[in-house]
């Protein structure tokens, strides 16, 4: 049996600081370290301020980002009441003018209308076409409907008006201008006067003759406006005459003496 060394108090005593200074170091490491579980239970201060501070950039950027969308949307705003205040503008003018127009027009037919018949070259004393013809010479249709005038006739107003080429008594030549569905002449307005006056070229018969004493025309309507030349001739059947002023252009003739003539057909 072996026998074991007894320490001796020299080496028991250095032992003991040995495992002193091991206990040393072991306790110095864990100060060193730091307790998490700590740092759950009391967080610093600083977690806090850096969720504060970076909440409020977020909030801060979109604060802005709405601001400029608010802003341009005022903008379209603005520019849409412009453009629609510019369109009601543009009507409103449109609409005083035509109405001003409008009222124009009116007022000249109101004059129109109350032109008395002493004004008007007709002898009619109602409204007429040929009144209008009178007061409107230089408005004459061409055509009324799908009515034409013949070959070799002229046209005027609604009638159509042949102007012969061959010589007949005044009784003559009201029968053929019956064959041709129509009569002699008849001058009711200063306009068709001039017409006839103009267009001729020689002395024609006119569906005018007197009986008893009274000129009347060949649809017995009484003469009422006249255009003899002066000193009248004498004669019982009427003549119009190319060759004069149409104020003065119409002469008395026999109604036996042979003459061209002037045939008138209603359209």
């Amino acid at each position: 049996m072996e026998l074991q060394e007894i320490p001796t108090e020299t080496e028991r005593k250095e032992d003991y600081e040995g495992a002193g200074e091991l206990m040393m170091e072991a306790k110095t490491e864990e100060e060193a370290e730091p307790d998490h579980y700590a740092k759950l239970r009391n967080p610093s201060e600083d977690v806090y301020s850096e969720t504060y501070y970076s909440g409020a950039s977020v909030k801060t950027t979109a604060g802005t980002s709405a601001g400029k969308q608010t802003v341009g949307n005022v903008r379209l705003y603005r520019a849409a009441c412009f453009f629609l205040t510019a369109i009601c503008l543009v009507l409103l003018v449109a609409i005083l003018v035509l109405s001003m127009k409008f009222q124009a027009v009116s007022t000249a037919c109101s004059e129109r209308e109350e032109t008395t018949p002493a004004d008007r070259h007709g002898p009619s004393p109602t409204c007429s076409y040929d009144d209008c013809q009178a007061l409107f010479p230089n408005t004459q249709s061409e055509h009324v409907g799908c009515q034409q005038c013949a070959k070799g006739w002229l046209k005027f107003s609604r009638s159509c008006f042949y102007l012969s080429t061959f010589r007949l008594s005044w009784d003559e030549g009201q029968r053929n201008c019956s064959s041709r569905g129509g009569s002699l002449a008849v001058i009711t307005s200063h306009s068709l006067q001039s017409f006839l006056t103009k267009k001729g070229k020689l002395k024609y018969w006119i569906g005018l003759r007197q009986n008893g004493g009274t000129w009347t025309w060949v649809n017995n309507n009484a003469l009422q406006h006249s255009y003899w030349e002066e000193p009248p001739e004498n004669g019982d059947c009427g003549i119009i005459n190319s060759d004069s002023p149409p104020e003065t252009s119409w002469m008395r003739a026999s109604c036996q003496a042979s003459t061209y003539f002037i045939c008138q057909l209603q359209l």
